[in-house]
């Protein structure tokens, strides 16, 4: 006759599983209090207390807490950034539509989750932090930026945009993305009380007073024009 207890693993296998898991709670947690406090005032023992292990467990997977800190970023961004490199090689629609793919799913994915207040984060306390800023630019800002460039660049080669300032161009496009990420995470100091930002909508406006200003106009000088 099986026994009331068969069903319940042994000690050993429950303790193995948790082993497994402690990277991800640990990540999870620690994603929780930098945006809830920062970079600063989060300690690695408030860390490994939230994610129920000792700090000495902690350690065993992230030596330090900068090297949390990054596994962090890399676990809510820097991945995403990875995925839309590879969307931009096979997307099938005009450089336009890529364009609202990047800053609609750029919301859904990073955005409109607890990650968006990594950027909040960064712009307090880079200047304090200068290993962790120059580590966020490699790995967020300077992809980022340059993945914006390849639609941009894109968009002027197949004649949907008219020829612009790459450099300057990309920011037309940050800007409102990271605004509609502070506003999230800035208690009305971005976007007043009074007004509901609905983000589908901000978006679809944004979106539509940059490509207004990009596209290719009658009378500007076709992409493969030369200036006589």
């Amino acid at each position: 006759m099986p026994s009331p207890n068969d069903h319940i693993p042994a000690p050993s296998a429950r303790r193995e599983r948790r082993k497994e898991a402690r990277p991800g709670e640990l990540l999870n947690a620690a994603l929780d209090l930098f945006v809830e406090k920062g970079f600063a005032a989060t300690r690695v023992e408030e860390v490994a207390a939230r994610a129920g292990v000792s700090k000495g467990t902690l350690f065993l997977y992230f030596p330090s807490k900068d090297e949390l800190f990054k596994a962090v970023v890399r676990e809510s961004i820097s991945g995403r950034l990875v995925e839309w490199n590879s969307d931009f090689e096979t997307f099938q629609g005009t450089a336009c539509e890529m364009l609202g793919y990047c800053m609609t799913s750029w919301w859904e994915r990073v955005g409109a989750t607890k990650a968006s207040g990594l950027t909040k984060l960064m712009i307090s306390e880079a200047s304090n932090f200068p290993d962790i800023a120059a580590f966020y630019q490699h790995e967020v800002i300077q992809p980022g930026q340059a993945l914006i460039r390849r639609v941009l660049q894109r968009g002027m080669e197949r004649g949907e945009f008219r020829q612009i300032d790459l450099d300057s161009a990309v920011y037309s496009v940050v800007s409102p993305m990271v605004f509609l990420m502070l506003s999230r995470h800035s208690q009305g100091v971005c976007v007043s009380d009074q007004v509901t930002l609905d983000p589908k909508k901000y978006i679809a406006a944004q979106l539509g007073i940059i490509l207004n200003g990009l596209s290719l106009r009658p009378g500007d000088a076709a992409p493969d024009e030369k200036k006589v």
